[in-house]
């Protein structure tokens, strides 16, 4: 059985820094893509960033410049560095794990908030 567990949330102030971690355990297929989605009160859940198991990346226009995901392989870890918070990044941010042609993972959530 596969679980996905983010960590990292938390409070920042305005133009602050956080990086969120998701380890996923279990079976997974090695062709896979692993992405951050975050949804806001009153919004529809977004894609922010994803990354290919060859390492390809595809970030939201919002965040590009200030957000950075990688991942390490070998440990099926996923992480997200925010850089230059602002306000309208607070939201629930979601691990997500997209298998070839296989299932699909959802973590927890974890929390992050900007504000001053």
């Amino acid at each position: 059985q596969v679980q996905v567990v983010e960590s990292g949330g938390g409070l920042v102030q305005p133009g602050g820094s956080l990086r969120l971690s998701c380890v996923a355990s279990g079976s997974i297929f090695r062709f896979n893509t692993m992405g951050w989605y975050r949804q806001a009160p009153g919004k529809q859940r977004e894609l922010v960033a994803s990354i290919t198991d060859a390492g390809s990346t595809d970030y939201s226009d919002s965040v590009k410049g200030r957000f950075t995901i990688s991942r390490d392989n070998a440990e099926n870890t996923v992480y997200l560095q925010m850089n230059s918070l602002k306000p309208e990044d607070t939201a629930v941010y979601y691990c997500n794990i997209k298998e070839l042609y296989g299932d699909t993972f959802w973590g927890q959530g974890t929390q992050v908030t900007v504000s001053s």
